[in-house]
């Protein structure tokens, strides 16, 4: 329990810190009064106040904001006097940049963070046929293969790539074939059934590729960290284009902060680079999910800057403040449904 208390509070509160991060230095380089820099929601807890800003921690640690002067956000505060340091002052792409900075942080932060894995540990590469494990209980461990062994022909056919390898047997549930392999120079051969995977539909018989590690200058380690980044958004809006289609049910889909807490401690169990890679993967969702056009979300203030932008005028204080209020009350019945559905699934979720 405490591993999974201390991880989760590293990685919420590393996150949370960058994004808020994010708005911080642009408002303040753009020239905008920023009145508080909270960490957790309040009632606020304790801090300390520096210049204008109010540093500090707040007993709900669900999130964190940064109250900027003349700006009508979760506070509901709708103080504007024209000033020339508040937000509704600065022209709309200083605002557009000063709400996009928080999620763009995050995805910088994933970014770094697999590089920096990638650098130190080097990037993993198959190699070609040779196996790196046989899964206990397996089919491929009843016909005798091992680690280490070349497989060179699947039902007949010679292969020379992983993919070659898995295409086949995935084709072949339930079918028995031919595999043949190559172990310090003496070649084997036996027939196997692969095993049908109920949720795929594919064969398998439960052995996994070799991975071998070579070294990656800081460039390929900054384009391998993009290029995850990257994946793992398209999984991720994928995955919520199946959430709104009924693909996938939003009960069993959804995670909220118990279960990412309990996600977070598992993998601090298995090392700090495994803790690391998850908490890019949080950090990619929550820059993604912050960017959706929904009131209160960061989405939804840049869609009231679309709209300035397109009128020629700001969005009446009046109807900001109606869409606020109505998204606030849908954004707190969300979030006590997705605790509950938390605390439903902590016994039954599968590591």
């Amino acid at each position: 329990m405490l591993t999974t208390l201390l991880s989760f509070a590293f990685v919420l509160g590393l996150l949370i810190f960058v994004h808020e991060l994010g708005h911080f230095a642009t408002a303040k380089l753009v020239g905008i009064k920023v009145e508080r820099f909270s960490l957790g929601f309040p009632p606020r807890a304790f801090g300390f106040k520096h210049g204008d800003t109010d540093y500090c921690i707040s007993w709900l640690p669900l999130g964190g904001y940064v109250k900027m002067a003349g700006m009508i956000d979760e506070s509901l505060d709708e103080t504007i006097t024209g000033a020339s340091w508040e937000f509704a002052s600065k022209n709309v792409w200083q605002r557009i940049l000063v709400i996009s900075a928080g999620s763009l942080m995050n995805f910088a932060t994933a970014i770094l963070i697999y590089a920096g894995i990638v650098y130190f540990t080097g990037i993993g590469e198959t190699a070609g046929t040779t196996v790196g494990e046989v899964l206990s209980g397996k089919p491929a461990e009843t016909i005798g293969l091992q680690p280490d062994d070349v497989i060179t022909a699947v039902d007949g056919q010679t292969i020379s790539t992983w993919q070659e390898l898995t295409r086949i047997i995935h084709n072949r549930p339930e079918k028995e074939i031919d595999i043949t392999w190559d172990r310090d120079g003496t070649s084997f051969s036996a027939r196997v059934t692969p095993e049908l995977q109920e949720a795929s539909k594919i064969g398998m018989i439960g052995i996994a590729v070799k991975v071998v590690y070579r070294e990656a200058g800081a460039f390929e380690s900054l384009s391998y960290g993009a290029s995850n980044s990257y994946n793992f958004l398209k999984l991720t809006a994928k995955s919520l284009k199946m959430i709104i289609t009924g693909e996938e049910s939003f009960k069993n889909s959804v995670g909220g902060p118990i279960i990412i807490a309990k996600l977070a401690g598992e993998s601090a169990k298995h090392g700090f680079q495994s803790l690391l890679a998850f908490t890019a993967f949080i950090s990619l969702n929550l820059g993604f999910f912050n960017l959706l056009p929904f009131p209160v979300l960061d989405g939804g203030h840049l869609v009231f800057l679309a709209l300035e932008g397109v009128m020629r005028r700001p969005v009446p204080i009046k109807a900001r403040l109606v869409v606020q209020k109505v998204g606030m009350a849908f954004l707190l019945a969300l979030m006590v449904f997705i605790l509950i559905n938390d605390i439903s699934r902590w016994d039954s979720f599968n590591f």
